[in-house]
Order: structure tokens, then C-alpha cells, then sequence
């Protein structure tokens, strides 16, 4: 299992290039099975989750080529099993994302029961009652989601008890193809929902609404391939731009998108960050001076992002006064913080609250990481303290970051990898 080791106290500089959203990238791939047709899939993230995406692909006899320019080329005509095993969904709940697609385009789909990040219970009975209203007929036995359905998947008014991503993400694309209207309510507005919209558009689907909490899908009968590139990614913009702000750093993130980043970009500005912005980049200078304390609370799109929650209390840990980071998505999301108070952070947790109290300085030591944005969280901590920090079960950052550690030594980091 590899490690990264860190020398900290060096202030970020330069320039980074932002790879596709991992978030938008795993839909668009569940995508693809709701079309025989070839679908190209432009600006993929190197990532271990988008590798697992792929073999889980491949192991339903869909065999995705990969081009010169590293898109991806896939072609579901091919498919022969509808299964998606527990070897490759337990390491990512993403996984659950193909149920909807193998449902509407072949009738019938068994999706284990998903893993991935233990950040807390994510329950998939939203993607289950939403599809059985449809007209599915669902089973869970022996571990798997078992479903079918007799003929087409009919068009439901559904309501989503609380707002999910992938049980939006599931239910629209099953209602591609379904037989009639289906209105979704209480939808996720996550850019990632709007990124998958757009390519089932590109496909033919008839969707309206996206971006807003309801979503109206319109069934066709068929699908068609297109060509689509994915969006950027906002979580590894925002967290190099956090990085820089912690260690009063100078950086400029290009290809990437300011307008889905606003609550984040707000909250820099707050911690004393100079900021600026194009069609396609963000600017931000600390002026070499030391962060101020902020105050957050998440929530979905387009409020504050959990997966921004603990970068920030790393940039906290070492800020002049005190804030407090309250987490309303996920329960159980606060197992950073542990790991950065046996390098001197002063963090207490109270409830779903953390209140952080600025360090003079943060020493470095061996911490494990927990979960994917847990880890980089720890990676911020050991860039901004004295001596060397090594992160430990470093696999979690590699299923979201793409080449981490290249692209902080791009800013003059001291960071590498070394098998353990």
C-alpha cells in the first residue's frame, strides 16, 4: 500500500491544469448502456474509480476502447451480462449508477449492494421505491439489488425523500426510456446532474428542468450516441485552491469552471484570499499572508459542498482565530480529525460541528487517511507543517485525485509516493 511523504513549510506556486469531474464522469459511464450505439467520452480523470467503472463495464461484455487522446469509446451493443458484482461495487457506491440504465434499455439488471467511502449511511431505497414506482419489480436477497421489469418502465411523479445525487442521476436516466412523463421533485441540482442531463440530451433524451429541484423527463424510445466531453472537476479545484490558501501561497487552476465554485470561492475570500476570475480559470493570492478563520455549513448544491468540509479544516487548523464547520449531508464525516490533532491541530467535536481553533503551527507526523476527501484534507495539514507528515492508505486519494502528488510538485510541493 503506498504512502505519500511530505516535507512541509513550502507556500504553493504556479499553475495546474483541472482534470473531469470523477463525479460527472461515472454517470456518463452508467450511461452508456441506455444506447447500442458508440458513445466517445471526451477529458475522463485518471482515476482508480474511473478504472473500476470500466472494468465493471468489461465484465458485462462491454469492451471500452481508449483512444490516442485518452477518450474513452464505448460500445454497449455488446453487452451479455447484467450483472454488476461485489468484487468491483464494494469499492465504489457509484456502481448502483448502472441499475437504472440495465433496467429501462434490457429489462432486468442485479447490482450488488454498493461500498466505497465509509462516510456514513447513503441509503439506496430512494433509488429502489423511486424505481418500483416506475413499475419495476424489485428484490434484495443475498446482497444483490434484483430487478425487472415485463415490458417498458413507465413514466412516475416522484418525490425524493431527501435530496440524492445518484438516485437522481438513477432515476433519470431509467426515464429516458420509459414509457411516458416522469417528473422528478426534490431533485439534486449538483452540476454533476446537469453534466449527465446535457450528455443524455446529446443522446437524444428528452430532459427539462435540470439544475432545478424538478427535473421533467419526457421517455423516447430509443437512444443514439454522441460525442461529450466531461465537465471540470470543482472538488480538486477547490481543494488546490485551499491548499494554496493554507500555505499563503500563489496559484492559478486552469480549465476549470468559477461559476459552480461560488460558495467555495466566497469562503476563500472570507479566509483573506485574493481572488480572481475567467471564463475558464481561477487566480488566488494569499499576499504571503496568513489565513483568517472561517465559518461553514454544508449542504447540497448550491450551498456550501460536504466534499469541501474537512480541506477546510485543515486551512482552519493553522488560520488566525477560531471557526466552526458544521456538516448537515453525512454523519459520520469528521474521522480527519483525529489524525490532525496528533499533529497539533486544536479541534473539538460537538455534534455534527467542529470547532477549530487556529494552531500556532502544526508538527509533522504519521497520519492514515480515512476516506477520499479526508485524505487530501491530511495532505493540506502536512503541507502546511513543519517537518515530514506521511500519509498512510493513500488508495483513497487515488479513487479522486488525479496524479496528486505530480501536481502539487508542479507547485513546488515537496511530496512523493513510495510503495510501502
Amino acid at each position: 500500500m503506498d504512502k505519500l511523504i511530505i516535507e512541509g513549510g513550502v507556500r504553493l506556486e504556479g499553475e495546474i491544469r483541472i482534470a473531469g469531474a470523477k463525479n460527472s464522469a461515472l454517470p456518463i459511464l452508467a450511461a452508456t448502456l441506455l444506447t447500442s450505439d458508440k458513445v466517445t467520452i471526451c477529458n475522463l480523470p485518471h482515476l482508480f474509480d474511473i478504472t473500476t467503472m470500466l472494468e465493471l463495464l468489461g465484465c458485462m461484455g462491454v469492451q471500452p476502447v481508449i483512444d490516442e487522446k485518452l477518450n474513452v469509446e464505448v460500445d454497449s451493443s455488446t453487452i451479455t451480462d447484467l450483472s454488476a458484482p461485489y468484487e468491483l461495487v464494494k469499492t465504489m457506491r457509484a456502481s448502483i449508477l448502472v441499475l437504472g440504465p440495465l433496467l429501462a434499455k434490457h429489462k432486468r439488471a442485479e447490482v450488488a449492494l454498493p461500498g466505497g467511502c465509509a462516510i456514513g449511511s447513503r441509503p439506496v431505497n430512494l433509488h429502489i421505491t423511486a424505481l418500483e414506482a416506475m413499475g419495476a419489480d424489485i428484490v434484495v436477497e443475498d446482497g444483490y439489488i434484483k430487478a425487472s421489469v415485463k415490458d417498458r418502465l413507465k413514466g412516475a411523479h416522484i418525490f425524493m425523500d431527501m435530496v440524492t445525487v445518484t438516485g437522481t442521476e438513477n432515476v433519470m436516466m431509467a426515464a429516458c426510456l420509459a414509457d411516458g412523463q416522469t417528473i422528478i421533485e426534490n431533485a439534486a441540482r449538483e452540476p454533476e446532474v446537469v453534466d449527465l442531463a446535457l450528455c443524455l440530451i446529446a443522446m437524444g433524451a428528452d430532459i427539462s428542468g435540470h439544475g432545478t429541484d424538478t427535473i421533467v423527463i419526457n421517455g423516447v424510445s430509443d437512444l443514439h450516441g454522441c460525442t461529450y466531453s466531461v465537465m471540470p472537476d470543482r472538488i480538486e479545484t477547490g481543494t488546490y485552491l485551499i491548499a494554496a490558501a493554507a500555505t499563503r501561497g500563489k496559484i492559478k487552476v486552469k480549465d476549470t469552471r468559477p461559476d459552480i465554485l461560488e460558495a467555495v470561492l466566497l469562503k476563500l475570500e472570507q479566509a483573506g484570499a485574493d481572488i480572481k476570475v475567467g471564463e475558464d480559470w481561477i487566480s488566488l493570492d494569499m499576499h504571503n499572508q496568513q489565513p483568517k478563520a472561517v465559518s461553514l455549513r454544508t449542504a447540497p448544491y448550491p450551498a456550501f459542498p460536504t466534499d469541501m468540509q474537512a480541506q477546510f479544516t485543515a486551512l482552519n487548523s493553522i488560520a488566525s482565530g477560531t471557526g466552526s464547520i458544521t456538516e448537515t449531508v453525512f454523519e459520520n464525516r469528521f474521522m480527519h480529525v483525529h489524525e490532525m490533532n496528533r499533529m497539533g491541530a486544536l479541534i473539538k467535536v460537538e455534534g455534527n460541528t467542529v470547532i477549530v481553533e487556529g494552531a500556532e503551527t502544526l508538527k509533522g507526523a504519521p497520519v492514515m487517511a480515512t476516506d477520499l476527501r479526508a485524505s487530501a484534507s491530511l495532505i493540506i495539514a502536512g503541507l502546511v507543517a513543519s517537518g515530514e507528515t506521511i500519509v498512510d492508505r493513500i488508495y483513497h486519494i487515488d479513487r479522486g485525485y488525479e496524479c496528486i502528488e505530480e501536481k502539487l510538485q508542479l507547485l513546488g510541493a515537496k511530496i512523493r509516493r513510495i510503495p510501502s
